[in-house]
C-alpha cells in the first residue's frame, strides 16, 4: 500500500528545468532509496515534498489524500519531516529543548520541564537510544545528534521521514547505529526516503530505489533484484567498469612532509608520520579520532600544543591558512559551505581567491586570466554550471565540492590535504575527482587523503595510517588494507 504518490511534478528556475514530470510512489513502512548524480533533481524534489518550494505542475497524494504544502511547518504538521545533511540542532541547548524547540509545554511564562523531559525521553526511546534529555547537544557524538534529529521528527508524529545523506559523517559502529535506528522506525510503521551516494548502504538498508537523472525519473526497482552495475549505469547514463579506479603505480620522490609528535589537548597525542613526493597517504579512523584536527593543525587553522612540522627539509611554523597556502600547502575542508566556499561569490571569484597573485597585474586583477582559468577548471572537473559567473550557492552539493577542489588546483599547491573530498558526490563525479587526484600525484604533488569511505581510501592510498582517540594505532600498505583491518585498528 502506498503512503505517497507524486504525479507529474515539474519545476523550473531561470534557465533550468529542475524537474520534468516526476512520478514517484513510496510504499508505507519501506525504506525507499533516492539516487542520482549531483544536479539530478533529488534535492529539488524533496524540497517540493517538504513544502520548501512549490511545484509549477503536478499533484501530491499523502495517506490517500491530495495535499499542497505551503511551508515546511505545514508538511511537518501533516506528517512529513526532512532531516538535512547539515543537522539543524542548536548546540548550546539541551536535547529536550532541541526536540521541542518553539513548542515547549506549559503556560505562557512557565515551561513544564518535567513534561518536556518525559516526552523527550519517550521519543528518544522510539529511536532506540537512552540519551539523557538534559544533555547539552554540543556534548553528543554526531551519531547521537542524528538520533536527536530523528526523535525531533517523530515528535511531529511523522509518518514519512526524508533523510538526506544521513551517513555522510559516520563510519563503523556509528553507521550501524544509524541503520538500527532506521530499522526501529520501519518496524513501527514509519516510512523513510533515504538519499545517499553510497551504494553499499542502498544495498543494505533500502527495500526499493528510484534513480533520477537530469530532472527525470529513470526507473524504480527492487533493491535485491538490482545489481551495482545496473544502479551505476542508471545514475550516470552509461556503463562504468568500476566504482573505484585502478591507480597507476607511481615512483615516490624524497620526503616532502614530516609530522613529529603533534599534540593538541583532548584531540591529538604524539602523532607522527611522513609524506613523500608523489604519494597518497590515507588517514583513517572513526568519527572523533582526530583526522580533521591533523589537517587543521598542518594547515594553520588550529594551533597545536607541541610537536613539529618539517616541510621540504625545513622546520616550519604555520600561523594561519594564508601562510600555509603561500608555502604550498592546501586544505579541501570537510565542511565545504562553512570553510571552503563563499557561497554568495561567483565561481570565478571562488576559484581564484586562494591565489590572487597568479592573476595580479600591476596591483589589479587580470579578469581575462581569471576567466580563462575558470573555464579550464570547469572543463577539467566537469562542473555543471551555465556560467563562470554563477553564484556558488546555486550549484548542487557535489558541484560545490568540485569548486573547492578546483580552488586549490588553481593555487598549484605541492601538498593537498583532502578531507572527505567525495562526501555527497555522485558516482560519476567521484570518478572525475579520482582522476584529478591521480593526475596530481603523476605531476609530483603529494596528497593527504582523509575519508570515512574506507573502500575509497583503500583504492586510492599508497599507505594508510589509522587513528584511534587521537593516536596513530597502525599503518597499512594500500595493497594489504581492508575495511576489516582498518576497523580492527580503529577500535583498539
Amino acid at each position: 500500500m502506498s503512503i505517497l504518490e507524486m504525479k507529474g511534478i515539474s519545476k523550473s528556475f531561470p534557465g533550468v528545468k529542475a524537474l520534468q514530470g516526476i512520478e514517484l510512489v513510496v510504499r508505507k513502512g519501506e525504506v525507499h532509496g533516492l539516487l542520482g548524480a549531483n544536479g539530478a533533481g533529488k534535492s529539488t524534489l524533496m524540497k517540493v515534498l517538504s513544502g520548501v518550494i512549490q511545484p509549477d505542475e503536478g499533484e501530491i497524494s499523502f495517506k490517500n489524500e491530495k495535499v499542497k504544502f505551503s511551508s515546511p511547518l505545514d508538511a511537518q504538521q501533516k506528517g512529513i519531516v526532512i532531516i538535512h545533511q547539515e543537522l539543524s540542532l542548536v548546540p548550546m541547548l539541551s536535547v529536550a529543548e532541541n526536540i521541542f524547540l518553539g513548542r515547549l509545554f506549559g503556560s505562557k511564562y512557565n515551561v513544564n520541564w518535567k513534561e518536556v523531559h518525559e516526552k523527550a525521553k519517550y521519543y528518544l526511546k522510539q529511536v532506540g537510544t537512552d540519551i539523557n534529555p538534559s544533555t547539552i547537544v554540543r556534548d553528543l557524538s554526531v551519531a547521537q545528534m542524528q538520533q536527536v534529529e530523528i526523535a525531533k521528527a517523530l515528535s511531529f508524529n511523522a509518518d514519512l521521514i526524508i533523510m538526506d545523506e544521513p551517513s555522510a559523517v559516520l563510519s563503523g559502529a556509528e553507521l550501524n547505529q544509524l541503520f538500527e535506528t532506521i530499522e526501529t522506525l520501519t518496524e513501527k510503521g514509519v516510512t523513510v526516503i533515504y538519499i545517499s551516494h553510497r551504494l553499499e548502504e542502498i544495498d543494505r538498508i533500502c527495500d526499493r530505489l528510484t534513480i533520477m537523472r537530469d530532472g527525470k525519473v529513470v526507473e524504480t526497482r527492487i533493491v535485491k533484484e538490482t545489481s551495482r552495475e545496473e544502479i551505476i549505469k542508471g545514475i550516470v547514463g552509461r556503463d562504468m567498469d568500476e566504482e573505484y579506479p585502478t591507480m597507476e603505480v607511481i615512483e615516490h620522490g624524497e620526503e616532502i612532509l614530516s609530522v613529529q609528535n603533534l599534540s593538541l589537548k583532548g584531540k591529538l597525542r604524539n602523532v607522527s608520520f611522513q609524506l613523500k613526493k608523489g604519494e597518497i597517504l590515507g588517514i583513517a579512523g572513526l568519527v572523533g579520532a582526530g583526522r580533521t584536527e591533523i589537517a587543521r593543525c598542518i594547515f594553520g587553522a588550529d594551533k597545536f600544543d607541541k610537536g613539529e612540522i618539517v616541510y621540504k627539509g625545513n622546520k616550519i611554523k604555520v600561523s594561519n591558512p594564508r601562510k600555509a597556502i603561500e608555502l604550498g600547502i592546501a586544505l579541501v575542508p570537510e565542511d565545504r559551505k562553512e570553510h571552503g566556499l563563499i557561497t554568495k561569490f561567483s565561481l570565478n571569484r571562488n576559484f581564484t581567491m586562494a591565489a590572487l597573485k597568479k592573476i595580479n597585474r600591476f596591483g589589479f586583477l587580470h579578469r581575462f586570466k581569471e576567466n580563462e582559468a575558470s573555464k579550464s577548471l570547469i572543463q577539467t572537473l566537469k562542473i555543471k554550471t551555465p556560467s563562470i559567473h554563477q553564484l556558488a550557492l546555486n550549484l548542487s552539493g557535489g558541484n560545490q565540492q568540485k569548486v573547492v577542489v578546483a580552488k586549490y588546483l588553481f593555487s598549484d599547491a605541492d601538498i593537498l590535504i583532502l578531507d572527505e573530498p567525495t562526501r555527497g558526490v555522485d558516482v560519476g563525479a567521484r570518478r572525475e575527482i579520482y582522476t584529478v587526484i591521480q593526475d596530481l600525484v603523476k605531476n609530483g604533488k603529494s596528497v593527504l587523503l582523509i575519508s570515512s569511505d574506507w573502500p575509497e581510501l583503500i583504492a586510492l592510498s599508497d599507505r594508510i595510517v589509522v587513528l584511534h582517540e587521537g593516536r596513530i594505532k597502525g599503518e597499512l600498505a594500500g595493497s594489504e588494507a581492508s575495511p576489516e583491518k582498518i576497523l580492527q585498528q580503529a577500535l583498539v
